[in-house]
Formats: C-alpha cells, structure tokens, sequence
C-alpha cells in the first residue's frame, strides 16, 4: 500500500490544481487562437476583397464618365486634341485600375478557397470566384470591344453610328455594373453571414473558457475536499479520543484509517491509552491494598520511592474496644465480614478528610495526614474532623453488624478509641529490597500508638497530643486530661481529650469541662480533697466520664502513698 504524507497530498491536490489549470488555459488559448485566425481572415481577406470589388465598381463608374466626356470632346466645334488625350489617358487609367481591383479581390477570394476557411462557404466563394471571372471576362471583354469600335466613330462625326455604339456601350456596362453589385450583395451578405459565425464563436470561446474554470475549480474543490476531510476526520476523532481520556473514558480505541503522520498518531494514542489503561488498572488493584494517591505517586513519578525524609505530620491509631470478646464466638466467614465492614466504614472518613491510610493492623487502623497529600496547616484539623466522624459512625456499625451476620444482637457492645499525634516522623519508601512500603516512622507514631492505648486508662474515645491541639483548635472543642510519660519515653507530654466540634458543646459538656480542669489543677497542687470533690461535681453532670473516675482512684493511691517532693503532676504509663 503505497503511504502517502500530509505534504505528499498537499502537494498532490496543488498539481492537480495546476494541471487543471494549465488544460484550462490551453483549451482556452486554442479557442482564442481559433478566433483570432477568423478575426484575421475578416481583416485581411474578406473585408480588403470586399473592398476591392467595391473599387473596381466604382472605377467602372468612373471609366464610363470618361468615355462620355471624350464623346462630348469630341463632339464640339471646337475641340481640342489635347484634352481628348488628357480624357483618354484618365479613360485608360481608370480601366487599368478596375481590371487590378477586381484581380486583387478575385486573390483574396483564390486564397480563402484555398485555405479551406474554417467559417466560410467554401462552395459560395468559388461561385463567387466564377461570377467574378465571368464579369470581368467576357463582359468586360464585349465592352472593351464595344469601346475600340465606338473610338474611331467619334473621328468620322457619324452621330447615329456614335449614337448606337454608346448605346450598346452603356448596355454592357449597366450588365457589368449589375453583376458586380450582385456580386458585391453576396459577398457581403457572406461577409456578415462570416462575422456573425465569428461573433458566436467568440461567444463560445467565452463560455467554453467559463465552464472550463468553473469546472477545474470544482474538481480542485472536489480533491482538496477528499483530502481534507481525509485529514480533519481522523484529527476530529482523535480530538473526541482526547476529550474522552480527559474525562477518564479509557474504554475506546481509534481505527487508524491512513498511513500518513495522523495514522501514526492515532496508533500512538492508542498505545498512550492503553498505557493508562494499565495504570488505572493498577491504581484499582494497588489502590485496594495501598492508599490510591501513594499508589498514583509511585507511577507518576519517583518523587515518592525517594529517600526518606523528615516532616512534620499528623498520624491516628484506632482500635475497637470490646473487638476481642465480640469476635470469640463468630465464624472465620462471619468475622471477615466484620471486619471488612468495619474497615470500610473507619476508613471513610479518613479518606474524606485526606488522610492516607497507611495499614490495617488487627483491628486497628493506621493513617496519617502531611505532604504532599495534605496542607501542612490543615493537617491535625483534618485528622481530628476525621476522628469524630469516626465515633459517629459507630452506632450505625453497631445496628448493621446483627443483619450481616444473621442474629438479633451482638453479644457484647463495642467502641472506639482513637489517639492522634502531631510532630516530626521520618516519611518514605521503607524496607527490602524484594517489598517497600511507604510509611512513616518514629516517636510521633508511637505516641500516637501509645495515646490510643492510653484511652483504656482514662476511659476516653480520643486522646491527641498537645501539638495537635494546637493545630486544630479552631475546629474543635478539648480538655486537657493529663500529663503522660508513655513507655520508652522520659519526657510528660500533654494529653487532651476532642470533645466534640468547635462551638458545638452542650451545657452540661461545657459544665464537666470546667469541673474537670478545677479538679486536675487541685490534683497537680497536690490538693486531694479539693480534686475530689471536683471530679465528684464532674461526675454528677456526666456520671460515666472516664477520666474523672480515673482521677478519683488515683487519688486514693497516691493519698496511700503521696509523691513526694519535687512531683510534677505527670503519669507514667506502663503499658503500651
């Protein structure tokens, strides 16, 4: 199959173009050459032997006035010899030149018969050829003879001799005279019969020459068409191609219908979608067991697979409480089923909230929030919006358990904790050289672990960090519960506990925040009666508030066994 170029048919439909041209301008200078050969044949042949027949006639004329004055010459008393040879050298002159007229006109006429004119009668120019031979021949002839005998009649004075002979002189030439004018009629009425062909040729010549430019410029339009449209349809599909991928429409493929530059193209495009096609179908496959916008970083570029880094980022650790005992008495089948809606349901708020969920741990979530998935200011706001949706979605988990698993209740109620952590980790593609991850590491993760687990101490549903505190207290209402040294650190860290959104605390919330923060500044003046009544008040407006129970049993221990000098109100914890 012969592969024709873009420039190869531009260039084919401007030769086309050319040469059709090109046969329209020959076909039109033929047609005017034709013209202009009649036009020529008019001007130098028919009109000059026109003319010359007209001469000649005229001359005729103008011999028979001199014969008549050499008569009346003759004819008077006092004649004069001189002027009879002044009037018979005009007679003769005169002779001479019609007899030269009517041979001019009879050799434009002998040429025109012999070119075998395009236009003209051919037949009518040789009759015409024939009359004018046989005027000029043998009634020129009798009339000349006519004319010698009347001359020596004029020198005997017989005027009824003179008188017949002019007679039969003027007879004669009235006959030439009139042959001529027939002749003359005719070639005129061939004249224009001629100029007529030559006007309507000339017409022709024009319309000729229209249709043959109307008609090339309808084939060049005709080609340049094909060949457009050969080029801008398979540019519009790939076009509507590119619309499609834009839209995430990875399904279709393009039919290459040429072998041009475009033909290539559209096989590229397919080749480029298939491409993503693959990448989609790994972001699908990946994306089910690694965070979809790590996984869509890991194809686009190596930005991620880089060196680890240090970073400030937000990490959160879930776990359900009370899991253990729920789960003792399903089946495998059963319990995956849990747990499958138990992670779908956690895992979509972080999601909703930017948060890269980094492992499923047991029943515990892992997920962290930073760049480059997340604004480095909006970080412990959004991991903190997330952890309260989490607890809201806990009493829809709670009613959709029994259906899945086909019983009227769960034997034994379960919750959530959460512990939230904000500081520096160290972020990156982490592991073997046969299996990476990438993850984040350090102190920040394992308070964040260790806040979470703080949660069964205190009996509390989300513990954060003070950093995050920090972060998200435009969005969310907190109270401080504690200073914690968790195992494997030596330094107190602030523990706060999310008590809901910003501006959003009932009365009776707001009312145990105060007791509570009245209680744990007595508790760290070392005040224990003052601390227990607070927490006391504390649990009059929320008898079941975890905290302050803890609070109140510490209590007891350290009235039992008091601190000491130099205590600075920090708990350690003992357990992970």
């Amino acid at each position: 199959m012969i592969r024709l170029s873009i420039q190869r048919k531009i260039m084919g439909i401007a030769v086309v173009l050319i040469v059709l041209m090109a046969v329209t301008a020959v076909l039109s200078m033929m047609s005017v050459m034709q013209v202009g050969e009649r036009l020529e044949e008019l001007t130098h042949s028919y009109i000059p032997a026109y003319g010359d027949l007209a001469r000649a006639n005229i001359r005729s004329v103008e011999r028979g006035l001199a014969l008549r004055r050499m008569v009346i010459e003759k004819m008077k008393s006092s004649s004069s010899a001189e002027r009879f040879a002044a009037i018979r050298t005009t007679f003769d002159a005169k002779g001479a030149e019609g007899m030269r007229e009517t041979q001019a006109a009879l050799a434009l006429i002998r040429g025109l018969i012999e070119r075998k004119s395009a236009f003209g009668d051919t037949t009518a120019l040789a009759r015409l050829e024939s009359r004018i031979d046989s005027a000029v021949g043998d009634t020129r002839r009798h009339l000349n003879d006519e004319i010698e005998r009347l001359l020596p009649l004029l020198d005997s004075g017989d005027a009824k001799a003179i008188e017949d002979s002019l007679t039969r002189v003027d007879a004669l030439r009235d006959e030439m005279n009139q042959k001529m004018d027939a002749i003359r009629a005719d070639m005129l009425t061939l004249l224009r019969a001629d100029a007529e062909l030559t006007t309507r040729k000339q017409t022709q010549v024009i319309i000729i020459a229209a249709i043959l430019t109307l008609l090339a410029a309808i084939l060049g339009l005709v080609f340049a068409a094909l060949v457009s449209a050969g080029v801008t349809r398979p540019v519009r599909r790939l076009l509507e191609g590119a619309r499609a991928v834009e839209a995430g429409k990875l399904d279709g493929t393009l039919v290459a219908t040429s072998q041009d530059e475009i033909g290539h193209l559209t096989i590229a495009f397919n080749q480029m979608v298939e491409q993503l096609r693959l990448k989609e179908r790994l972001r699908e496959t990946f994306g089910k067991y690694v965070d979809p916008r790590v996984v869509e970083g890991l194809i686009e570029g190596p930005a991620l697979a880089a060196e680890g880094q240090r970073r400030v980022m937000t990490v959160l650790f879930c776990d359900v409480k009370g899991f253990t005992s729920t789960s003792e008495g399903m089946t495998p089948q059963g319990l995956v089923k849990v747990m499958n809606r138990y992670f779908s349901t956690m895992s979509a708020p972080i999601r909703a909230h930017q948060g890269i969920i980094d492992k499923y741990i047991g029943d515990a979530i892992m997920a962290y929030w930073g760049p480059p998935f997340a604004d480095d200011k909006e970080q412990a706001r959004l991991a903190s919006l997330a952890a309260l949706d989490m607890l809201q979605l806990v009493p829809q988990l709670q009613a959709e358990l029994p259906e899945l698993l086909g019983i009227r209740m769960l034997p034994k109620a379960f919750d959530l904790r959460v512990g939230i952590a904000t500081g520096e980790v160290l972020v990156g593609s982490i592991g073997s050289e046969l299996m990476m991850s990438y993850t984040v590491m350090g102190d920040t993760v394992n308070l964040a672990s260790r806040l979470e687990g703080a949660n069964k101490e205190y009996g509390g549903r989300i513990l954060v960090s003070a950093a995050t505190i920090a972060g998200a207290s435009g969005a969310v209402e907190a109270r401080e519960i504690d200073r914690l040294v968790t195992l494997g650190q030596t330094q107190p860290q602030a523990v706060y506990e999310i008590m809901g959104r910003k501006g959003e605390l009932t009365a009776a919330q707001l009312e145990l925040r105060g007791r509570f923060a009245e209680g744990l500044a007595a508790y760290r003046a070392q005040r224990w009666d003052d601390a227990r009544r607070a927490f006391e008040a504390a649990l009059v407006v929320s008898p079941d508030d975890g905290p302050s129970l803890t609070f109140i049993n510490r209590i007891d221990r350290l009235i039992a066994a008091p601190p000491g000098e130099g205590w600075n109100g920090a708990w350690h914890l003992e357990k992970k």
